[in-house]
């Protein structure tokens, strides 16, 4: 799935102030202009003195990108959302790449919009109380407190308008749908019980669990979506948050939750999907994906078999030796401290001696306990599923986030696989049809919106 900070009453001191300043600049523009046309009525322009301006440019009037049954999307609406997409890839993306993903930002915008007057069309209100407790979720996650959350997006070149304004689509648009669509979604006992049967009898089999980002496209414009799905592909391998990119971009239902389709077989997919998801291995996406009606792009998150017991579900008990670097450090010092730190740790012998060791070298440590193997990155993982406890991993990390290891001080097995659930195999079909009566729907509200572009 951000994070920021701010100063409301020095904000807007500061905006008052900066108002005031303009105010008066203009002001003296103005006088200063005048006395010009003075000076210059007798050098062949004969203007006149008393001038009546027809007509009126403001330059504080932001421009229509776009005006969608009669709301505008302004340039500044576009660039704001572009800024988080931005933000989200540490900034690195090019100028070239910048437009491109201004289109499909506008998009995203037009079908946002689109949802929000959809739902009142239908008298659902989001109430901005609510939209301002998601509001600080979002701020918790990067553990600031909502001011200084939108002192971070202004730096940004984004604004705390900007996510609430996406929040409110995405808490009006799940609302409709609750409507609208999933009470006349069904899926009976037999349905259910037949996913049981299939699941019992798949046992040993592989499971994946996937995130996907759906572009819906149509013949007409299947290349630029394409295009586009590329796009994206390169930002993410680049650095950038799959999961980011989905909230942002993915037309499917589980934008919300960037992506995240949770553990699925194979055969659950559509072919050209299954196909992809089996062959990829932990932390590889793959795409552009044509599939019925639009393009996907999927990451496997996760593997496991089905209904067996997973070592990557075992429990951890860990030490964490690490050593941060001064600022400024070189990449040559760095390597020598990292060298004399994987020297000391090789001394360590179990997690006695840790505490020990990581104080005669300067070292933090810090015990983790009850942390499951499979939430840890996929490097360390295939590490640490072969480690016995008291072995350690070999050094890691980087110039920014200094060096460390982990050492296993214990590890609870899992028993046995978990049965498969009736009540969470229920909401997953009833999710997947109630996503493709969605796009269904969003599909039947573009054709029929009044959309004027500037």
């Amino acid at each position: 799935m951000l994070s920021v900070v701010f100063s409301p009453k020095s904000v807007r001191s500061g905006l008052r102030t900066l108002l005031l300043s303009t105010a008066l600049l203009g002001m003296a523009a103005q006088t200063v202009s005048a006395q010009a046309v003075d000076d210059d009525a007798d050098q062949g322009l004969n203007l006149p003195k008393d001038v009546t301006i027809f007509g009126k440019n403001d330059p504080n009037v932001r421009k229509a990108t776009a005006i969608v049954n009669g709301r505008i999307i302004t340039g500044t609406d576009v660039d704001q959302r572009l800024a988080l997409i931005i933000t989200a890839n540490g900034g690195k993306v090019s100028a070239e790449e910048k437009e491109r993903l201004r289109v499909q930002v506008l998009r995203n915008l037009i079908d946002e919009t689109l949802q929000i007057q959809e739902a009142a069309a239908n008298d659902i209100k989001i109430d901005p109380a609510e939209v301002n407790q998601s509001y600080e979720r979002v701020a918790a996650n990067f553990r600031k407190s909502p001011p200084q959350f939108d002192q971070y997006l202004r730096e940004q070149g984004s604004s705390a308008s900007s996510i609430k304004r996406q929040i409110e689509g995405e808490l009006a648009w799940s609302r409709l749908l609750r409507r609208n669509i999933q009470p006349f979604v069904n899926v009976s006992e037999d349905e259910v019980k037949s996913v049981v049967d299939r699941l019992n009898a798949a046992k040993g089999s592989d499971e994946v669990r996937i995130s996907e980002i759906y572009l819906s496209s149509t013949p007409e414009n299947r290349d630029q979506i394409t295009a586009n799905a590329r796009n994206i592909i390169e930002q993410i391998k680049q650095g950038g948050s799959f999961a980011a990119y989905a909230r942002q971009f993915s037309e499917a239902s589980t934008a919300v939750v960037g992506g995240d389709l949770g553990w699925v077989r194979p055969s659950q997919l559509p072919t050209e999907l299954a196909q992809a998801a089996t062959e990829l291995q932990v932390g590889q996406l793959a795409g552009p994906i044509e599939t019925v009606g639009g393009m996907s792009i999927i990451y496997v998150m996760d593997k496991r078999k089905v209904l067996t017991a997973d070592p990557r579900d075992s429990l951890l008990s860990l030490k964490q030796l690490s050593v941060l670097f001064p600022a400024g450090t070189s990449k040559e010092a760095a390597s020598q401290k990292a060298a004399t730190f994987a020297a000391a740790v090789k001394e360590i012998k179990g997690c006695g001696q840790a505490n020990e060791i990581g104080a005669r070298i300067g070292a933090d440590v810090v015990d983790n306990d009850n942390v499951k193997l499979r939430d840890l990155p996929p490097q360390l993982q295939d590490i640490l599923v072969n480690l016995q406890v008291g072995e350690s991993t070999p050094p890691f990390g980087s110039i920014n986030d200094g060096v460390r290891v982990l050492i296993i001080c214990g590890r609870d097995e899992p028993q046995s696989a978990n049965a498969p659930n009736p009540e969470q195999i229920q909401a997953q079909l009833e999710e997947e049809r109630v996503n493709k009566r969605a796009r269904i729907y969003l599909r039947d509200l573009r054709r029929d919106a009044v959309i004027e572009y500037n």
